[in-house]
């Protein structure tokens, strides 16, 4: 581990299909931390309300149905990383598909769903030595996290490696479909009423559009060591 051994908590948040993830499981994997991917109980969320036909338009509807979703983190040895468990069932294989991807947006606008995803992370974060990416995790689950990192790549870029992501799973996908997702999930992000998408203040911009995931990692190490110092 960098620096002293202190354990902090580390956000990265940013724009779609920069390779928050990626970045944030290498670093868990290096220090010892706890991995969370919030987009993750997002997707899992979006896919209940679509296999239970949730009207999330209908706040009633929407209380009702989080009352009966518990979300939970487990480790998967043959993977290396935590599978995200709705209500016990790991649903891991079904949330990165494009069809909860083109509703995980509009879901995760909904004010009661973020305070019910806030209130879960914010617990999940009580002893640090976490880390965790999304949306708005530097400007509001943890605001007082010692390292906060802001992911951008350029746009086309960013098509690109979500399209390579798809097209392994799905030879039908076209490039065009892809770029529509991302510039709406881009504007939904940005422009949603509760806790957009914004850089927090004392947030450090990493554009990676020209870095190598090395060169890109062994950046945010020397990052991790100045905030362990």
């Amino acid at each position: 581990m960098g620096g002293n051994g202190k354990k902090i908590i580390i956000t990265i948040d940013g724009y779609s299909s920069c390779g928050k993830s990626t970045l944030a499981k290498q670093l868990a994997k290096q220090l010892g931390y706890l991995f969370i991917d919030s987009g993750a109980m997002y997707r899992a969320i979006t896919f209940y309300f679509l296999q239970n036909r949730v009207d999330w338009n209908d706040e009633d509807a929407v209380a009702a149905a989080l009352q009966n979703i518990k979300l939970s983190f487990i480790f998967n040895e043959a993977t290396g990383k935590a599978d995200i468990y709705l209500n016990e069932e790991n649903v891991e294989p079904y949330i990165r598909d494009l069809i909860v991807a083109e509703k995980v947006s509009e879901v995760a606008a909904i004010g009661a769903v973020r305070e019910f995803a806030v209130a879960q992370q914010q617990e999940m974060g009580i002893q640090k030595g976490i880390v965790m990416d999304g949306r708005d995790i530097g400007t509001v689950v943890f605001p007082a996290a010692e390292l906060k990192i802001f992911m951008t790549a350029d746009p086309d870029v960013r098509v690109q490696r979500r399209f390579k992501e798809l097209y392994e799973k799905d030879q039908h996908i076209t490039i065009e479909e892809v770029r529509k997702n991302l510039e709406l999930r881009d504007y939904i992000d940005t422009n949603r009423e509760i806790s957009p998408l914004k850089k927090a203040d004392d947030a450090i911009v990493l554009d990676n559009s020209q870095l190598t995931l090395e060169e890109q990692f062994e950046l945010v190490m020397q990052w991790v060591k100045d905030a362990t110092n």
